[in-house]
This record gives C-alpha cells, structure tokens and sequence, in this order.
C-alpha cells in the first residue's frame, strides 16, 4: 500500500461484531474475562485498548515501521523514549530543539547521573567530535524547531554505526511528519512524534508516539508505556486516528501554502531573514531535497525591527492566531524566544539565533491569498511605522 492509503486503511479493518467501518471508540477501562487469564486480548486499558491498538497500527505504518506505542503527548512519548537511559550514559542532542525538550533533557533527565550535551546537527565533524564511549543516545530534530535547520539523517546515522553503534539514534519528525520525511529508513532506530501537531492536525487534542522497527527497543518502550501508564484515552486516540487519515492531502496544502509565503516573506523590506527549507536560499537546500519528499508548513523569520514591534505584528495579524503549538488547519505565530523557547536561557536562545525579533509560522490550509493579504497589511504598517519613527517631522502636522 502507499502512504495514503495506508493512513486510512492500515489498523482501520471493519469492526468484527457489529461490522462498523470506523473504528469505534472503546470507552471502557476493563474487560470481562470468561476465567481468570482468559480474555479476548484485553484486560485493562492502561495496557491495551482497541481504539490505541487501531492507532498505534496505523502510525507504524505510516513510518514504515512494524511498532508504535501511543502517549498522553510528545513529552510523555519523549520521556518513554528517554526510559532507555541509565544513570552513567551519555545523550546528544541537537542543539537547535523544541524548548520543551531542552527543558526535559537538562533539568529532569540530567538529574539521573545522565550527562546530556548539546551540539550542532549540521555540523558532521562535531557530531563525531562530541560522541563519548558512554554515548547511548542520539537525539535530533530535523527540520529543527524553531530554526528549520536539517540534520542529514543518513549521514549521522553513518557516524553512530562507526563510532558509536551501542546508542540509539532517535529522530523527532513531528515538522517533517511521516510524509514529508522517514527517518527508519534513512538510518534511525526511533521516531518520535508529538500527534498534537499535523498527524491530529486539527488542534482538538494531545498526544505523541514513539515508533520503532526494532522488536527489542518497542518491548522496553511498551514497558515503559504500561508502568508509567502515560497512555492517551480512547476518544484521543480515536480523534488522532481520524486525523491521520487526511495527513497526505493537508500536508500537500501546508507546504504549498508555506512555500508562497516564504518566497513573499524573503522580498519583503520589513523581513530581515526567513527560514524555510524549500527556498534556494536555505544554507540546507539540496539537503531537504534529498532527505525529504515535500518541505512542510513551517516557517520562521526574522524582522527589522524591536522585540516590541515582532509582538505587536504578531497580536496585529487577522488569520494567523497568536498561540503555541502548531500543525492545525488554522496558521498560527508564535514568539519562541517568549513562548515555546522560554525555558532556554537567553544567552543560549540568542547564540542559537532565536532572538526577539523571531516569529515562528505554522502555515495552514486557508486560502492563500487570504494569509498573503494579512501578512502584508501588517508588515507594510511596520514599514510605516519604522519610517515614520525615524523621520518624526515628516508627520508632524502642518
């Protein structure tokens, strides 16, 4: 099967007593047993249920892969993920991360006797400089968050199997989604994913997953799964799963919408950098190009400008709502030095490039046109009002 046909029919078969074609919502916490031990497969939902099952087959495949457990969210999936670790190993992390997971890895994860180091993906040299005897982790994000910086998957998935084959290497490839982008088969041995984002889709819930192909790394996970009991209740799953199903058709709508606006963003005199992995002028280009089959909704840019003028444009605009997260039909801005990055001290943040005049777009599937106009309404009156503070007497009144 192909992509799209595997999101809606892969775990999607007809249910087997009353042969409904959706999958129902199992809204049930346990499961009566004819003897002790001897059920149908279920026992108690923390562990299993039938609507989970249905989308944890469903995103496995979607990866290519034959394993996924589902969590609450991304950050529960990460910690699920982070549970292979042990007091003494050492984790590498791309620099260049959701502020989430920095604030994860450096004050939770480090508390363990786990030595954590931040390091540039991009750069191959230091990647290989930074691995350790104890490193048991490789931990990155490509396109990052909120940069889109790539890492080059097989490469890195190259210097771990000669340097350092006893870690893990783990991609999040929640901007990428499993459409855009396939990390397993490039080299890595786990996808993590938050499904708040595209793979829902429609902002109305949250959760994440972790999805593997190795049968040893899901038996540790799903262990993790049932003794934490980090697991997403049966309407979550059953809303992820039907969101997964359209990932192919918006994911196609995200990137041409993101794409328009990238290039119209990259002319425009307010704009003093864009980010954005489909443009030429993207230092990674041909990176994305190869690695990936689509360059995906997300854009981030720098203005001229204040940190106060980058938060007035980003209250001011009509389409784009000012919020945290991402992925949804509806764009959304954010300010990550403020909002999704606030947890990573400033000296940090700045030396990252996350600076206070960046904005962080999540282009949605809205008309086009309808998010160029509102885009350029606001930065045209930024323009104005730049030029009107520098030369106070040219609207001085007569």
């Amino acid at each position: 099967m192909r992509f799209s046909t595997r999101a809606i029919h892969a775990g999607q078969e007809a249910d087997p007593t009353t042969g409904a074609t959706i999958v129902p919502i199992y809204q049930t916490s346990t499961y009566t047993q004819e003897a002790v031990g001897k059920h149908k497969g279920f026992d108690y939902s923390r562990t299993i249920n039938p609507t989970r099952l249905a989308l944890e087959r469903q995103l496995a495949a979607l990866e290519g892969a034959r394993f996924c457990s589902a969590f609450a969210s991304g950050m529960a999936a990460a910690a699920a993920v982070a549970s292979l670790l042990s007091p003494g190993d050492h984790v590498l992390i791309g620099e260049d991360v959701y502020g989430g997971t920095y604030r994860f890895f450096s004050q939770i994860v480090a508390r363990y006797g786990i030595a954590v180091t931040y390091t540039d993906m991009r750069v191959l040299d230091g990647v290989r400089a930074a691995l350790r005897p104890s490193t048991r982790m490789i931990w990155l994000e490509t396109p990052t968050n909120p940069l889109l910086s790539l890492a080059d998957i097989a490469a890195i998935a190259a210097l771990r199997a000669d340097h350092a084959p006893q870690a893990v290497m783990v991609v999040d490839n929640t901007f990428a989604t499993p459409y855009f982008q396939q990390p397993l088969a490039l080299g890595a041995q786990i996808v993590v994913h938050s499904t708040t984002k595209y793979i829902g889709g429609h902002s109305d819930v949250v959760g994440g997953a972790a999805i593997t192909d190795d049968a040893a790394l899901h038996e540790r996970i799903a262990f993790y799964q049932n003794s934490a009991g980090g697991v997403p209740g049966p309407h979550d799953a059953w809303l992820t799963m039907r969101g997964a199903k359209t990932l192919a058709v918006r994911m196609r709508e995200h990137a041409r919408n993101a794409q328009a606006i990238a290039e119209f963003l990259e002319r425009h005199p307010a704009v003093e950098r864009v980010h954005y992995p489909g443009l030429p002028s993207h230092p990674q280009h041909d990176l994305a190009r190869r690695q990936m089959r689509g360059f995906g909704g997300m854009v981030s840019f720098a203005l001229r400008g204040t940190a106060e003028e980058a938060m007035e444009f980003a209250r001011s605009l009509r389409y784009f709502s000012l919020a945290e997260s991402l992925g949804g039909v509806e764009s959304l801005i954010c300010h990550p030095a403020r909002m999704t990055h606030g947890s990573i001290p400033r000296d940090q943040r700045e030396r990252r490039g996350i600076t206070d005049t960046l904005l962080r777009l999540s282009v949605g599937i809205e008309d086009v046109e309808d998010l160029l106009e509102d885009l350029r309404t606001a930065l045209d009156h930024l323009s104005t009002t730049a030029v009107r503070s520098m030369h106070p007497s040219s609207t001085a009144p007569m």
